[in-house]
């Protein structure tokens, strides 16, 4: 049986007006303080909607209703856009 011909390729170089200006070791870490905020916005929030459902609506502040569901998933969502920027 006769060898089929090996094709030779030519290597791939990626065009220079394409590149990233900044690369992942140029950037620095974040700061020890954005993932502790944020664990502790997260636990927070969890508390807070926990101690609002478990004291039947009248903890953390009876006057504002249903607005403690807000409050507590609204520090959640902070929490996750600080992860957002974590590196």
């Amino acid at each position: 049986m006769p060898k089929s011909q090996v094709r030779k390729k030519k290597v791939y170089t990626p065009p220079t007006d394409v590149r990233p200006t900044a690369t992942a070791s140029t950037r620095k870490p974040s700061p020890i303080w954005l993932p502790v905020t944020a664990v502790t916005l997260i636990v927070l929030g969890i508390g807070w909607l926990v101690l609002y459902y478990l004291s039947e609506q009248a903890y953390p502040v009876a006057s504002w209703g249903y607005w403690n569901l807000a409050v507590g998933f609204g520090a959640m969502v902070s929490s996750l856009i600080l992860l957002s920027r974590w590196r």
